[in-house]
């Protein structure tokens, strides 16, 4: 069994009371690993470590020297891809064909990004009226920086902590989630192989109620990047009042995914299963609010339920495994139980709806992908975050209907279109209240693409070039060059 330790300054700890959980594979209910369970005192070491390396060997680093140890990581992560793979299916539950298709390459070409980007940070030259002045601005690192992940893409969205973080020139103190906490470990070995100062990268596992608490309000983190439930969101903003930290907030979403007369059937439909199901639909961006015209309304839940029906649940770990388990039990009774409330409020199960029959996944968390018709959005499975591969189907008349549907919710990650009428395409974007839409697709990712959350889905903006400078501060500078002295008398 693996031995997961704490990561301070450039050295695998353990934690300093010397507590340890085991992190269990929810395709079996079986421990994978013995875990470091870090507390607030490990978490002030970090800190330490992480001012220390910013104001020393790390803080000192151009941005070329920078990049090459970013990429020199990301090399390295693409060398151990297997290994990688095989840690985020055991954490996670999800196909093994999923993990190594999607999460390992999309952390590599993320981190590639990142280290193509070290030299972004220009500033620019202001007009000012005083021609004896010259007026300059100035983008810098904060210093210390904290990122907390949730537990659906442990190594990406690692990335989208650690990378940004250190190509901007910051230290980081990284919390990975408390029931996915493998691959973090095996990324500090490739970042210290690939030359990077000890105390730049600490990585700290354990329960959010004391690491996440503690590292939010420690006076060193001048930034907090984090991505979670609403509910944490909340959270953290009351505690970063502390200090007045600066944040980043990726929420949690309730996405529509609309589906017009005139869309392309089967493409349309191929959309509303995978805007779904990526990563069993346990993905903050999910479309999981399908919005389909009434005429076409049937035809499309049919269309649909055929699809999940079809796919194969097993054992993660099985090439031929197209959905795998869901990651915790709490997440599972939580999955099961907003099916059950679903039907008790008058939806119809057209898919799914159970779990498998196959004994060999008896003890482990999986759920059969559902579809519920008849759904409005008034009912709880259709208004709250399931975060599981639960699909709603709601009717609508007309493009005004869908978008009232549509923005009426809380959330506004994302959303999806689909039409073959250009104009309503635009005119849905811009109508849409969420910081993503999608036309005639869903769950694209780029490094390049910026990726907002409006209303209680974030603040701020992760990725993109928006998203780098998040963790770099604004400094404007106004110099005399005129060599004559000031003021009024």
């Amino acid at each position: 069994m693996r031995e997961i330790k704490l990561f301070i300054d450039g050295e695998f700890c353990d934690a300093a009371d010397g507590a340890t959980y085991a992190s269990i594979n929810p395709a079996n209910g079986l421990a994978v690993a013995t875990v470091a369970e870090g507390g607030a005192e490990d978490v002030r070491r970090a800190c330490v470590a992480a001012q220390q390396a910013f104001e020393g060997d790390w803080g000192a680093m151009t941005s070329a020297e920078r990049s090459d140890i970013l990429a020199g990581a990301a090399d390295l992560i693409e060398a151990r891809a297997e290994e990688f793979a095989q840690l985020e299916t055991l954490d996670v539950g999800k196909p093994i064909t999923e993990s190594t298709a999607i999460d390992v390459p999309a952390a590599v070409g993320y981190l590639r990004w990142y280290a193509s980007v070290t030299d972004a940070a220009v500033g620019e030259t202001i007009d000012i009226p005083n021609p004896g002045q010259v007026d300059f601005s100035l983008w810098e690192p904060y210093g210390v920086v904290g990122g907390i992940a949730p537990w659906n893409f442990p190594l990406f969205l690692g990335m989208l902590k650690i990378g940004p973080a250190l190509a901007t020139g910051n230290s980081i103190v990284f919390k990975p989630a408390s029931i996915t906490p493998q691959s973090a470990s095996v990324v500090c070995e490739c970042f210290a192989e690939a030359g990077l100062p000890a105390g730049a990268l600490n990585v700290i596992t354990g329960p959010g109620r004391v690491v996440g608490e503690t590292l939010v309000t420690d006076p060193r983190v001048q930034m907090v990047s984090f991505t979670g439930s609403t509910d944490v969101g909340r959270r953290i903003i009351e505690m970063s009042a502390q200090n007045i930290t600066n944040l980043s907030l990726e929420l949690g979403g309730k996405s529509p995914n609309i589906i017009f007369e005139d869309a392309d059937f089967d493409q349309a439909v191929a959309g509303a299963v995978f805007g779904l199901l990526l990563n069993n639909g346990q993905n903050c961006i999910a479309g999981t609010r399908l919005l389909v015209q009434r005429g076409i309304y049937d035809d499309v839940c049919s269309g649909v339920a055929e699809k999940l029906d079809a796919l194969v649940v097993g054992d993660p770990m099985d090439p031929q495994t197209q959905l795998g388990a869901i990651v915790s039990e709490e997440q599972f009774e939580k999955v099961i139980g907003y099916i059950g409330w679903g039907e008790e409020e008058g939806a119809t199960v057209a898919a799914g709806g159970a779990v498998p029959d196959d004994p060999e996944l008896a003890d482990g968390w999986f759920v059969r992908p559902t579809l519920l018709t008849g759904c409005t959005n008034a009912m709880s499975v259709s208004c709250d975050e399931v975060f599981g591969p639960v699909l709603v189907a709601i009717p609508f008349e007309d493009e005004a209907e869908a978008l009232a549907i549509a923005n009426d919710t809380p959330y506004g990650l994302g959303s999806g279109v689909f039409t073959t009428d250009a104009d309503r395409a635009r005119r849905m974007a811009r109508a849409l209240q969420s910081g993503t839409v999608y036309v005639n697709t869903f769950n694209q990712v780029y490094p390049q693409s910026p990726f907002p959350g409006w209303k209680q889905s974030g603040t701020g903006v992760e990725r993109g070039m928006r998203g780098l400078f998040t963790y770099m501060r604004y400094k404007n500078v106004i110099q005399d060059i005129s060599g004559e002295p000031i003021g009024w008398f």
